[in-house]
């Protein structure tokens, strides 16, 4: 039996959960086509996105209001695709800004069955989320073990599904050594990973902050070789912020290469580094998969972090902090997102990086490791849960 899938993502993050779930499908379900948006990972597996999935790649309150009705727009637009489509199933992934205002108006005109990908953090900031959600959705598809049961408090179907970074390739120490002899870095030359996000708005706040911090670890460590593996959307910016930088990194550019070859890459640099300055986010799963000890860093526009800090219920903001329950990566954010205080967290960190990478352990361990293929996981919840005929 056939089956249509409409499915919408936003952002980089969201498009490695939607190829994933979509390789799922196609293993599970025999005749299966997709339409809706998304990136390289969702095209891969077929889908021709509706527009350029970036439009949507906005994070914060401030950082939306200047494109508040283009996006309003993109919200009609999809919904209105969805609508006359009649597909048997809409999934949006993550991007909540967007996707439940989608959800909001397919659910008021039809009765198209709405599956979300990546439960709101109900249980760190704004928990009458769920509650508003519950009138759009009919299933979530978790991220993590402990969400479940606050969706379906709400009144929604939920399945914790694992992290798709629980099953994607980690490099080996032959392919760090090959990376390092690659680009000329020495075996011994201490090799910082610097990941400033993969969002503009992001890199543009944090590629300050990052070079504010080198100035001191270049100086405490002559040898320091810096790589920055930068998301294919922000390349061009992430080597322009660069050039005020008081070392010249090493950028691996995705663009031009095949989806695989940047990946490779990628995992490789991840191997080969001793430590990491990262954008807190997603980013911090694969850092914790390459047992990478990281620092963790995050900023948005002042009006939005006063709303977001307002609001928050956890003390952390970091996946690997709340997955293992530790506390174990440092985290500079907001007034704390400065180069000095972040080079210091650095050097602790390299003086005692151990703790850190036994909550890496168990974090990949919560989330899946060694059991079944997340992407298909998910996609087994997707057609366990659908309505039958």
């Amino acid at each position: 039996m056939s089956m249509r899938v409409f499915v919408v993502a936003g952002e980089v993050s969201g498009d490695k959960l939607g190829g994933a779930l979509m390789a799922g499908l196609r293993e599970l379900q025999q005749d299966v086509s997709f339409d809706g948006i998304g990136g390289a990972q969702m095209q891969a597996q077929g889908l021709t996105s509706r527009f350029e999935m970036n439009e949507l790649s906005v994070m914060g309150i401030a950082e939306i209001l200047p494109k508040y009705f283009h996006l309003k727009r993109r919200i009609r637009e999809t919904a209105q695709a969805v609508i006359d489509t009649k597909p048997d199933v809409l999934i949006t992934i993550d991007s909540p800004d967007f996707s439940l205002r989608v959800a909001k108006l397919v659910k008021e005109a039809s009765d198209i069955r709405c599956v979300h990908y990546v439960a709101p953090s109900v249980w760190a900031w704004r928990p009458g989320r769920a509650v508003k959600m519950a009138k759009v959705i009919d299933h979530v598809l978790a991220l993590l073990p402990f969400e479940p049961p606050y969706m379906e408090a709400s009144g929604m179907e939920c399945d914790f599904v694992g992290h798709p970074v629980v099953a994607e390739h980690v490099a080996s120490s032959d392919d760090a050594k090959a990376f390092r002899d690659q680009h000329g870095l020495g075996d011994a030359d201490p090799l910082l990973l610097v990941l400033p996000g993969s969002r503009r708005g992001e890199v543009s706040r944090l590629a300050p902050v990052l070079g504010d911090a080198l100035k001191p670890l270049v100086a405490a460590h002559p040898n320091l070789k810096v790589v920055v593996p930068a998301a294919g959307p922000v390349a061009n910016l992430v080597q322009e912020q660069a050039k005020e930088w008081p070392i010249e990194p090493l950028i691996l550019d995705p663009s031009g290469q095949s989806l695989a070859a940047a990946m490779a890459d990628k995992r490789a640099a991840f191997a080969a580094a001793d430590f990491a300055i990262a954008a807190s986010g997603t980013v911090m799963l694969e850092l914790a998969a390459a047992q990478t000890p990281t620092v963790s860093i995050y900023t948005v526009n002042w009006l939005s972090l006063k709303i977001m800090q307002g609001l928050a219920i956890v003390d952390t903001a970091n996946l690997i902090n709340l997955v293992s329950d530790t506390r174990h990566v440092p985290e500079f954010i907001g007034a704390n997102c400065r180069g000095d205080l972040v080079a210091g967290g650095l050097e602790t960190l390299m003086a005692d990086p151990e703790p850190q990478r036994a909550a890496m352990g168990v974090t990949m361990t919560r989330l899946g490791q060694g059991g079944e293929d997340p992407g298909l996981r998910a996609a087994r919840a997707v057609l366990d849960r659908m309505p039958k005929a």
